[in-house]
């Protein structure tokens, strides 16, 4: 049988992060990345014109526990070459998210129609990576077990503004017994490129979490009666700031669909 017609295979763990991009490149993989090419950097992805992107840096250097730049494209090229071989920003992962004044207007799997020469990529730092880590030293995590996308929510903990953007911070939340907690604090805190250590442990009431059980975006978890829900600043606050600042276009990845670096775990640790 030709390598054309050998039936897809969906990427898994030990794919490589290029088999991942190429998937997402040609509409294969269309859901979250979770769990893909392990060993590999995962990250966020905001796009936005280039006479906002000055503004949008300060952002992120005011708040970069949700937003951990790792890398920013030149206007209009599409390319992160510090971060892979051959990354098209456009097409490489599962699904993005179309902003249109401040709103969601779409979530296309491809925004090559949509790019133009002003544009201007901000790779964020992902949880994935220190989820690797947790993983790596025996925590179970449940939403991984289960195949779903962590959770996610908006808080009452306000960013601190910069130009246009400002607004609520986004958290993502694992359950974990007390002991795994503790240890769970350790691990990320060794990763501060990717999140760190959390920002919440306990009552989500006391964050302005209403309902632990519908999250903003992702999938809902049970939390057990031994388990704390442990709460990491996430990467899909910049979205919240997209609204807030209601840019009249902007790109952003679905939440969970991210792009899949070349860069492996231990290249952002930090001993």
């Amino acid at each position: 049988m030709s390598s054309l017609q050998q039936p897809f295979q969906a990427p898994g763990a030990s794919s490589s992060a290029r088999a991942v991009r190429l998937a997402a490149r040609n509409g294969r993989l269309q859901s979250h990345t979770s769990g893909l090419a392990a060993a590999h950097v995962q990250a966020n992805l905001v796009i936005l014109p280039q006479r906002h992107a000055a503004d949008f840096l300060r952002y992120c250097q005011a708040n970069p526990k949700p937003c951990p730049v790792l890398g920013v494209s030149e206007p209009g090229d599409p390319s992160m070459p510090a971060l892979g071989h051959d990354i098209d920003l456009r097409s490489d992962l599962p699904r993005y998210r179309v902003w249109r004044d401040g709103e969601l207007a779409d979530e296309p799997t491809d925004v090559a129609a949509l790019w133009r020469e002003d544009l201007v990529s901000f790779v964020i730092g992902c949880s994935f990576t220190f989820e690797h880590g947790l993983l790596a030293e025996g925590i179970a995590l449940r939403h991984v077990a289960q195949g779903r996308n962590v959770a996610m929510y908006r808080t009452s903990i306000q960013t601190v503004p910069a130009g246009p953007f400002r607004g609520p911070l986004v958290v993502s939340m694992r359950p974990l017994r007390a002991a795994d907690a503790i240890r769970a604090v350790q691990i990320s805190s060794r990763f501060p490129a990717v999140h760190g250590a959390p920002v919440h442990l306990g009552d989500p009431a006391l964050i302005g979490i209403r309902a632990i059980g519908a999250p903003d975006d992702g999938d809902a978890v049970d939390v057990m009666p031994d388990e704390l829900p442990v709460f990491w600043a996430c990467g899909v606050t910049p979205q919240a700031a997209l609204a807030q600042a209601r840019l009249p276009f902007a790109i952003t990845h679905a939440p969970g669909a991210m792009l899949v670096t070349d860069l492996l775990h231990h290249h952002l640790a930090c001993f």
